[in-house]
Formats: C-alpha cells, sequence, structure tokens
C-alpha cells in the first residue's frame, strides 16, 4: 500500500497518501469513510466499507480503477445493491458506487443511451414517457442498468439480452472498451463480463415505437403481479435462487415445508418462497444459514442443486 500516516477506519485502514489521492479525482463530498453498507444494499445488511466512493462520471471511474490497481487496494464496484449479501464485517478495502450521481438518459430516435447508474425502474419510465417499448419487464425490478446488463436481468418473459446494443466498460487498468450485444454473451442471469474486473458506465438500449398508453398499461399490470406475488413490503435482494432449469426455486422450498422457515431475523417469505427477507434484524450470517438449510433441504426432497442469484461480499 501506499505510504503515508495512516487512518483508522472500522477494522481496516487506509493511508492518508491513498485518501489524498482519491481527492484529486473526486470531490472530498463524495468520499465516505466507515461507511456502513446496509445503507447501500436491498437486504439493508452488511458492515462498515472501509472508504466508499461515489462516483460522477467514467473518467473518475477511469482515474480510480487504474490507481487503485497500482496500488494494490481492494475495491468493488457497487450499483443498487439489489442482489448482493454483504459480510457482517463490511468490506475492507474501496467500495466505487455506480448510482445516482450516474444516472443520465440520452433519447436518441428508437434509441436510449444511458448511464450505468440509472435504475432500471427509471430507465422503463423514461422510455415509457417517450413513447419507446422494450423495457416494460424492467419496470419494477431494484437494480441499476449496469447491474442489469452484468446479470442480464430480466422478468416476465423479458431481459436485457433483447434490448442492449451497446455496453461501455472499464476494465481494471482504467481502458474504456465497447462491447456489442454478441460479444456480451448474453446467457440466464449471466453475461461475458460477470466474471471479469469490467464496471459497465454506459448501456445504449435498442428499443421500439409503440403506444404510450399500451406501454404505460402493461407497465402497471405487472407491476399489480407483483405487489400481488412478491413481498416487496420487506428488505431482500429479490430472487435468492435461480431458476433451475425444470423447475422453480419458489415451489420447490415450498413443496420442500420451507414456507416461512426461520434462522435469526432472516424468513423464507410466506408470499414467495423464492425470496428470503429481512424481517428487521436479520445478520448476513442468518440469511447464509438459512439459504444453505433451503438449499440442503430441496436437495434432500427432489435432488435439485439451488444455486442462488444473491452474491455473497466479504
Amino acid at each position: 500500500m501506499a505510504g503515508g500516516s495512516a487512518v483508522q477506519m472500522g477494522v481496516g485502514m487506509i493511508s492518508s497518501t491513498v485518501l489524498q489521492t482519491l481527492e484529486n479525482y473526486v470531490p472530498r463530498e463524495n468520499i465516505l469513510l466507515q461507511e456502513p453498507m446496509s445503507r447501500h444494499t436491498t437486504f439493508r445488511i452488511g458492515g462498515e466499507a472501509d472508504c466508499f466512493v461515489e462516483i460522477e462520471n467514467a473518467e473518475q471511474l477511469i482515474h480510480l480503477r487504474r490507481y487503485l490497481q497500482m496500488v494494490e487496494l481492494p475495491c468493488m464496484v457497487l450499483g443498487n445493491g439489489s442482489n448482493l449479501l454483504v459480510s457482517d464485517r463490511g468490506y475492507r478495502g474501496v467500495v466505487l458506487h455506480v448510482g445516482p450521481r450516474m444516472q443520465q438518459i440520452r433519447v436518441q430516435g428508437d434509441r436510449m443511451v444511458v448511464q450505468a447508474g440509472a435504475l432500471m425502474s427509471q430507465v422503463a419510465a423514461a422510455a415509457c414517457e417517450q413513447g419507446l417499448t422494450g423495457l416494460e419487464f424492467a419496470s419494477g425490478i431494484p437494480g441499476t442498468l449496469g447491474g442489469g446488463a452484468i446479470m442480464n436481468a430480466g422478468a416476465y418473459g423479458g431481459e436485457i439480452s433483447q434490448v442492449a446494443a451497446q455496453v461501455k466498460v472499464v476494465d481494471r487498468e482504467g481502458n474504456l472498451l465497447e462491447l456489442d450485444n454478441a460479444t456480451m454473451e448474453f446467457g440466464y442471469r449471466t453475461s461475458a463480463i460477470k466474471q471479469q474486473p469490467f464496471t459497465v458506465v454506459e448501456v445504449t438500449l435498442q428499443l421500439a415505437f409503440g403506444e404510450r398508453e399500451s406501454i404505460q398499461g402493461r407497465m402497471e399490470e405487472l407491476a399489480a403481479r407483483r405487489r400481488e406475488k412478491q413481498p416487496l413490503e420487506y428488505p431482500s435482494a429479490g430472487s435468492t435462487f435461480k431458476r433451475p432449469e425444470g423447475y422453480y426455486a419458489g415451489e420447490l422450498i415450498m413443496k420442500s415445508g420451507l414456507r416461512g422457515y426461520q434462522i435469526g431475523g432472516a424468513r423464507v417469505s410466506d408470499k414467495h418462497c423464492g425470496f428470503i427477507i429481512n424481517t428487521g434484524k436479520a445478520t448476513c450470517e442468518d440469511v447464509r444459514d438459512l439459504i444453505a438449510h433451503v438449499q440442503e433441504r430441496v436437495k434432500d426432497c427432489f435432488g435439485v442443486d439451488l444455486e442462488t442469484e444473491v452474491i455473497y461480499v466479504e
């Protein structure tokens, strides 16, 4: 790590030199120390990050990725935290937040060029306002478009792969790359960059012109279905498990007798067994123990291995 006197942050350490260098690239008010990750995940779970940086543009991200790579300081990129389970011990390193300060949307005919920090629900609403169809499925997905591109987020028969024309990313060395739809190699809840140290900074969406009233009606229909079937009143990370081939995770969990099963503050939702919810004071370990129990029970009952959609961060 770079030299200089140390600034104590929880159980982590970061040198004053690193802090001063970060301030060369982003405003000081964008840098938070000992920031609880529970404030930045939809699970509302997670200990303190040593350093939490609000990113405003691709240039800042490029400089920071290059610098943090050079000094070998651990870093992670965060969107809306809608599919993350962060350790109760927090994160020892720098969190780069691509969020509310990077959510510009530009409309170019039937295309939308969107910064990665924009929420998918926000982008879907903007598309509807412009009379553009193709994003109705995304209106209730809680993540950012950047995270959605990485995970190929989808719902109700639609997914990002159907509309993503181009994805701009920054690699670990700070190089800006442009990937087209084929290069992204989209699959079920995955893409070519899911396991790569790439950060999405912008996505170009290819949509189609439609009737605004029809688009709005479809979005309202899907919203009603979500309210009816999903435990939106509790913190969660959405669907906890990927859909196993030939099955539905929630149905397997229910048939295993685990509806409402609880460990600590973590509970299998009574409304939709595919969701693990935070009833108010769940810890990361509560959720991890419950996930493991669910996986073991479903395996015993049906011989099916449930793979998590939720990503564990420590």
